[in-house]
């Protein structure tokens, strides 16, 4: 009898450590969505001549380097940079740096930063996305999100995964971005298709126009004007924007370690 109970209790304390198991293994598994991306992929570096008139002011590079744990889910670290040219320095030095970590299943970010110095100003702003509890933990606070929710770094990649083949000019596509200690709209407008030639070559290209209301790249609203190549890549060939006098225009000037083939190149 006293082995026969035992055996019962040996089955039940067995039972009831998978049944434990199971549970815990169940409430840590992260039920974020899962995000096709064609667009872009680690080892991706895209460089671009920075105008001003006929003059190139700087350089800018966007580089996915690598791909890191953070929060417990692999992330594209992604940075954009972007120097004058010393020859430009004298006028008005640049040194902007911003990262975001990227999701790689869902294409969402964990961690923003901003680095900028330009002339006399700086700043330096950091974020931590914590998508589990819906919080933003910044340098300056910490303040409720909606999922998913981008900064303007990894909206921008966000973007190159959409599909923009069945839009018509002027429809919009509506996302959002935190900054500072609000979430904004960020809305994208479709203008349709152009071909253009930069260094890099001669492209058939989306035309996209974000409404950036605040934490942009550039300091401007809704004059931010952005082409993507026409095919999954979408890779930014020219970014156009307006400032106080005339314009500043990126140019791509060359490309590396792309996730597929550049087929609207011409």
């Amino acid at each position: 009898m006293f082995s026969l109970i035992k055996s019962m209790i040996n089955t039940v304390l067995v039972i009831s450590i998978i049944f434990g198991f199971v549970v815990d293994s169940n409430a840590e598994v992260d039920e974020f969505r899962k995000h096709k991306n064609k667009a872009f992929k680690e080892g991706e570096k895209l460089t671009f001549d920075v105008k001003y008139g006929f003059v190139v002011a700087g350089i800018a590079t966007m580089e996915v380097p690598k791909i890191k744990k953070i929060s417990g889910r692999d992330a594209y670290h992604i940075t954009f940079e972007v120097n004058t040219v010393p020859s430009f320095d004298w006028f008005y030095k640049v040194r902007d740096r911003y990262e975001t970590y990227v999701d790689v299943e869902g294409i969402f970010p964990w961690r923003f930063e901003q680095h900028i110095r330009e002339g006399k100003f700086s700043r330096d702003f950091s974020a931590f996305f914590d998508q589990r509890k819906g919080k933003a933990k910044t340098s300056e606070g910490e303040y409720e999100i909606p999922k998913y929710v981008n900064d303007i770094v990894s909206a921008f990649y966000y973007a190159r995964t959409l599909d923009y083949s069945k839009l018509k000019v002027n429809d919009k596509l509506h996302l959002q971005n935190f900054y500072k200690n609000k979430v904004y709209e960020l809305d994208v407008i479709y203008h349709g298709i152009e071909t253009i030639e930069v260094a890099a070559g001669k492209f058939e290209c989306i035309v996209v126009e974000p409404l950036v209301q605040e934490g942009g790249l550039f300091k401007s609203e809704g004059s931010i004007v952005i082409w993507l190549t026409n095919d999954d890549l979408k890779v930014p060939v020219k970014v156009k924007t307006k400032v106080v006098i005339g314009s500043i225009d990126a140019e791509l000037n060359k490309y590396e370690g792309l996730a597929g083939k550049l087929t609207s190149k011409r």
